[in-house]
C-alpha cells in the first residue's frame, strides 16, 4: 500500500488512475481505524478498482482543543489495518498541507447543521463539510463510503454532494457494533473499564425505542422519555440529546409515521458517544 503525504503526489496518482479508466473508491477517516472503518474499505475494494483511504485529524471540526489533542494518533497501526482490508493508498497529509497559511474558505450546509451535533459542537459541521469538500476535489472518487453511526454527518455530506454538483455516488453502510451493542468509534478507546457497562445503555435505549414503536407507540415524546429513563440508570451517564427526527430534514417529529431516525448523544464520564437507529413506522 502506498502512503501519500503531499497533495501534488495525490493528484499525480489520481490522474494516473483516471487515464487508465480505473474507478476510485474513497474512505475518509480521522484514523484510529476500527472494524467500522475496515468494513467500508472492504466494500470499496469489492466495488471499485483503486481504493484510497484518507487519514487526517481535521483541526477545524473540533470545537474543544482538548478533544483534538487527545484524539488517538496511530499512523503505523492504521496503515497496517488499511492495507489488510484492501486499501491501495493512504493519504495522510499534515494540517498545513490541507490548510496552508491564510486559508480563508469554508463550506457550510446551513439548515441541516443547526440542530443536534451542530448545536452541541458549534462550527463542527462547517469543519466537516470544508474538509470533505476538499478531499472530494482532490481524490475525485467515483464512490465515497461513510458509516451510518454519524447519521447527521452522512445526511449533510449527501446534501453537499447534491448542492455542489459533485459527480460522486455515496454509500452509507450500517453501523458496526461491539459485543453488547456499543457502536464502534475511535473514541471508545478513551472509555475506562468502569465506563464500559454504562456505555452499553445507549444501545439498550435505542433498542427499547425500536420495541415501543413496533408495539404501536406513535408519540415521539413517549419514546424519548423512555430512552432517557434507561440512560439515567447510570449515574455516570449524562444525556446531551435524545430525539426522534425526520431523516431527511433532521427536524424532530412527534407523530411517528414513515421513516424516522432515533438519535442519541450521551456523555459517559469525560467521553461523548453518539448513536442512532432508523425505524419504519407503518401508517
Amino acid at each position: 500500500m502506498r502512503i501519500i503525504k503531499r497533495i501534488a503526489e495525490l493528484r499525480q496518482a489520481v490522474r494516473g488512475m483516471k487515464r487508465r479508466g480505473r474507478s476510485i473508491g474513497f474512505v475518509p477517516t480521522m484514523g484510529a481505524l476500527h472494524e467500522g472503518h475496515l468494513s467500508l474499505i472492504r466494500k470499496a475494494r469489492r466495488e471499485t478498482d483503486w481504493v484510497i483511504v484518507s487519514l487526517f485529524i481535521n483541526p477545524i471540526q473540533f470545537n474543544r482543543r482538548s478533544d483534538f489533542r487527545s484524539y488517538p494518533r496511530v499512523l503505523a497501526q492504521d496503515a497496517r489495518k488499511a492495507a489488510g482490508a484492501g486499501a491501495d493508498a493512504l493519504f495522510a497529509p499534515s494540517a498545513v498541507e490541507i490548510y496552508p497559511p491564510d486559508f480563508q474558505t469554508s463550506v457550510e450546509v446551513e439548515r441541516l447543521s443547526r440542530r443536534w451535533e451542530g448545536r452541541s459542537r458549534p462550527g463542527h459541521f462547517r469543519g466537516v463539510a470544508t474538509v470533505v469538500a476538499k478531499l472530494f476535489h482532490l481524490v475525485q472518487p467515483d464512490i465515497a463510503y461513510f458509516g451510518q453511526k454519524d447519521a447527521q454527518q452522512a445526511r449533510i455530506v449527501r446534501q453537499m454532494i447534491r448542492d455542489l454538483n459533485f459527480d460522486i455516488r455515496l454509500r452509507i453502510l450500517p453501523t458496526i457494533r461491539e459485543l453488547g451493542g456499543l457502536a464502534m468509534s475511535s473514541r471508545n478507546q478513551l472509555l475506562s473499564s468502569s465506563a464500559r457497562r454504562p456505555s452499553r445503555l445507549l444501545f439498550e435505549a435505542l433498542q427499547e425505542a425500536r420495541r415501543l414503536i413496533q408495539w404501536g407507540e406513535r408519540r415521539g415524546s413517549v419514546v424519548v422519555r423512555r430512552m432517557r429513563q434507561i440512560i439515567h440508570k447510570s449515574s455516570k451517564a449524562r444525556i446531551d440529546y435524545a430525539a426522534i427526527v425526520n431523516p431527511k430534514t433532521l427536524e424532530p417529529v412527534e407523530k411517528l409515521q414513515g421513516k424516522v431516525q432515533v438519535l442519541l448523544a450521551v456523555w459517559i464520564g469525560p467521553v461523548r458517544l453518539i448513536d442512532n437507529i432508523q425505524c419504519y413506522v407503518p401508517s
